[in-house]
């Protein structure tokens, strides 16, 4: 398959920095994280505003953690899991 633009960046970032690749993982990681509270959430039928008074924060501030705006603390993803009725398991594995 012929490489777009995309790949070349990529191609061009990992030459760069050779960890940019686990980078990259990490990042997909965290967005998978938020998606799927973001899901819960969402069949929930809660809205942002709801999770945002439960977490004692603002709207704006869980529409930036749920658009990947910021980067946030494990304890804010925590207290929003609990909000949804979740938790978050941390599992340590091998680099």
């Amino acid at each position: 398959m012929e490489q777009d633009f995309l790949d070349e960046m990529i191609e061009e970032s990992v030459q760069r920095n050779p960890e940019f690749s686990s980078l990259m993982e990490e990042a997909r990681q965290r967005r998978a994280l938020l998606n799927a509270l973001v899901t819960v959430r969402s069949r929930s039928r809660l809205s942002q505003s709801a999770v945002a008074r439960r977490i004692k924060t603002s709207q704006p501030a869980i529409a930036r953690l749920e658009t990947g705006t910021i980067d946030p603390r494990l304890s804010t993803l925590q207290r929003y899991a609990a909000s949804v009725g979740k938790r978050i398991e941390w599992t340590l594995v091998d680099a």
